[in-house]
């Protein structure tokens, strides 16, 4: 049933989708350059690697060194727009066609953080990735780590058709309100270093 409501919804979704993605992906080549589409390896569903698509929303700058400079530094207002909009995540429709994502569920964090999740934490690949997810509406960026991982195996415990809903129409509110986006002292989630916590707490 979830797969069938994602394949549905993304159907409907289609007429804005298209109009939208093409005229972002037009913006971002003229103000970010190519590849106009950021791709990367990412955990799926029981730790399955998959390939990523976003729009990109840094420029490749890099120092005297040839080394990328640091995030804040290659992150421009208009790559900001688009994170703070949540536009750069369309391309990964293209991920829920495909099966490797879902439009919710724990969102595909980096390969490298595998082997430092404890048993708890690895739960959040019980299910496909998604779009979207119970942590995204509860925080975003701006929580910790253990808070957002606690958030993610709340939802695979207690996922349904309801709850799927109501984080859809949550996520819309979220993005709109501009919530959570980035962490404190970085544009982004600073980096998972891995840690012993994890224990199961009950979300209402």
């Amino acid at each position: 049933m979830k797969r069938a409501f994602d394949l549905i919804l993304i159907l409907l979704s289609l007429v804005v989708v298209v109009p939208v993605a093409i005229i972002i992906s037009i913006l971002v080549f003229r103000k970010l350059g190519r590849p106009v589409i950021f791709s990367q390896l990412r955990p799926g569903k029981n730790g399955k690697a998959f390939k990523l698509y976003k729009f990109r929303t840094m420029t490749s700058e890099e120092d005297e060194f040839g080394k990328l400079l640091p995030n804040e530094k290659r992150m421009t207002k208009f790559g900001l727009f688009l994170r703070h909009s949540s536009l750069d995540e369309l391309p990964e429709i293209y991920n829920v066609i495909k099966g490797e994502m879902s439009i919710v569920g724990p969102r595909p964090l980096l390969m490298d953080y595998l082997p430092l999740y404890n048993d708890f934490q690895n739960k959040r690949h019980k299910l496909r990735p998604g779009i979207t997810g119970w942590a995204q509406i509860n925080g975003r960026n701006a929580i910790s780590w253990d808070d957002k991982f606690k958030l993610d195996v709340w939802y695979v415990e207690n996922q349904s058709f309801w709850l799927d809903l109501k984080i859809i129409w949550l996520t819309f509110y979220t993005v709109f309100k501009k919530e959570g986006i980035t962490h404190e002292g970085d544009v982004a989630m600073p980096r998972f270093t891995g840690n012993n916590s994890g224990q199961k707490v009950k979300y209402e």
